[in-house]
């Protein structure tokens, strides 16, 4: 049986106490320099870990370069969040070793999965087993990993596989709109899939404003991540902003 690690310990201790928030950089889109100071800055706020990945360009020395620097600025966690098996860092804490349930194409279920592995093991990552599921529109990550986003009025559907991922023992499971949706997952769908599962119920994509995030933990989200809307803030000083207003709505 796969041990729990520290950093999923860690989120099942402050899960008990409140909802989390969780900030993803995409190495394509922020230098090692800015990573770092959003991570700096995301400790300060209140920011519970740092995800680090993305659907393209997120591999090797650039990968590595962002992780470091980040590590360098924070104390907070840094989970891989990877697109593919090339997107592991041996200078990260931990790994969401995801499964792309509703992809057509089983490289993205258990092909990349199987070629990391070693990798993972090498590294002495941890492994956090994690069902993602991509929703309606799904943007870039669903394009890359072939998916068949499940409709935005289908809660049915991501609850079925919801339950599907944790009776195939997911420790969590991660609903997706996709980073720049137009509009994050329907709060009647994160509900129902909350209803059904017994593991904590990761929801991203979409989400801007301090309202959207409120209606996400509202509905039953524990953890909120976001990203874009704060890479794009267009300063570090209205990073910071952004950083702020998010956090609110998420830790009220």
């Amino acid at each position: 049986m796969l041990k729990i690690g520290k950093v999923e310990r860690y989120i099942h201790e402050r899960l008990k106490n409140e909802k989390l928030h969780f900030v993803l950089l995409d190495p394509d889109d922020v230098s090692p320099e800015t990573a770092g100071e959003i991570a700096e800055m995301a400790g300060e706020i209140g920011v519970d870990a740092i995800m680090v990945g993305g659907s393209t360009g997120a591999e090797g020395d650039v990968l590595d370069a962002v992780v470091k620097a980040i590590k360098e600025s924070s104390n907070l966690p840094v989970i891989l969040f990877p697109g593919s098996h090339g997107g592991i860092s041996k200078y990260a804490d931990a790994i969401f070793f995801m499964s792309l349930l509703n992809s057509r194409n089983p490289f993205f279920i258990t092909g990349a999965q199987a070629l990391g592995a070693f990798q993972v093991r090498r590294y002495n990552l941890e492994p956090i087993p994690m069902a993602y599921l991509v929703i309606e529109p799904g943007e870039t990550v669903g394009w890359v990993g072939d998916a068949k986003p499940i409709p935005r009025h289908k809660p049915k559907i991501a609850a079925a596989y919801a339950l599907a991922g944790q009776y195939l023992g997911m420790r969590l499971v991660y609903l997706e709109a996709g980073s720049g949706a137009r509009q994050p997952v329907p709060p009647e769908m994160i509900a129902l899939v909350k209803r059904v599962i017994d593991v904590p119920l990761i929801v991203g994509g979409g989400i801007r404003t301090a309202e959207d995030a409120s209606k996400a933990v509202e509905s039953g989200a524990d953890i909120v991540v976001t990203g874009t809307a704060i890479e794009k803030a267009g300063s570090l000083e209205k990073a910071r902003e952004k950083l702020e207003e998010l956090n609110s709505g998420i830790k009220g």
